[in-house]
């Protein structure tokens, strides 16, 4: 990504956007100093892009999915509908150091506040991932929450097929996954955040100044249900789980 940063840079363009999350930001940021960056990542303050949400300064804005810090609230709605799930694993990218080390606490506290045991395993690359669900299936994990993750997302079928493979019910953290398949979702709206990064793009090319546009965080959240899938897994989604229900495929 550096290299295809650098080389985007070289273009002189009048703005960059860098999208798929934290990593794809730092090496816009790292590429230049003058051209305006918008990223579509999770904790930009903790990333070092910018110095304040309010007050981004230099020329680095965008959208702050917070999807990470949902870690926890997604193990509590995988709970409602496998209640009798006593180990749960979390899958993270040892990789994303920051974001996996924070995840992890946010779903071990929230573990914890259900009575249930967390198995956490990581995966970096595809062999990892197969290896992973293998690990999490011989600790007794009978649920699974996927760490928000750009590594996850590009492998976005191969989880799926997984999940299925082994008959684990799993939360993930866009739409786009039980859209594929997968059994549910908790986050915010991928297409609103690439929306708002449109908008912001456009505010600069109107003249504004990058470092006066505050990022922008998402104000709805979304759960999304698979019903075939949760069938297929022999699940009977509570009614009480349906009501909170943003999206649900039949």
């Amino acid at each position: 990504m550096p290299t295809l940063a650098n080389e985007l840079a070289g273009l002189h363009p009048a703005v960059m956007i860098a999208g798929g999350g934290i990593p794809s930001a730092r090496a816009a940021k790292a590429a230049t100093s003058s051209i305006p960056v918008i990223f579509i990542g999770g904790d930009a303050v903790g990333a070092g892009l910018v110095a304040s949400l309010n007050r981004p300064a230099g020329n680095v804005t965008g959208v702050s999915i917070m999807s990470g810090e949902l870690g926890g609230k997604r193990l509590e709605l995988l709970a409602q509908l496998v209640p009798h799930a006593d180990v749960v694993a979390l899958l993270t990218n040892p990789q994303d150091q920051g974001d996996a080390d924070s995840q992890t606490k946010d779903v071990q506290v929230a573990a914890r506040t259900l009575g249930r045991r967390l198995v956490v395993v990581g995966a970096s690359t595809e062999p990892e991932l197969e290896r992973s669900f293998s690990a999490l299936v011989e600790s007794g994990a009978s649920a699974l929450v996927v760490q928000n993750d750009p590594f996850f997302d590009s492998r976005r079928d191969q989880l799926l097929a997984l999940a299925a493979q082994h008959s684990i019910p799993a939360i993930y953290h866009i739409r786009e996954f039980p859209a594929g398949g997968g059994l549910m979702s908790y986050g915010p709206s991928l297409a609103d955040a690439y929306h708002q990064a449109g908008v912001m793009a456009g505010r600069i090319l109107k003249g504004a100044s990058v470092g006066d546009l505050p990022v922008v965080q998402p104000t709805r959240f979304e759960l999304v249900i698979n019903l075939k899938t949760a069938s297929a897994l022999g699940l009977t989604v509570p009614p009480s789980l349906l009501a909170l229900a943003d999206e649900v495929i039949e």
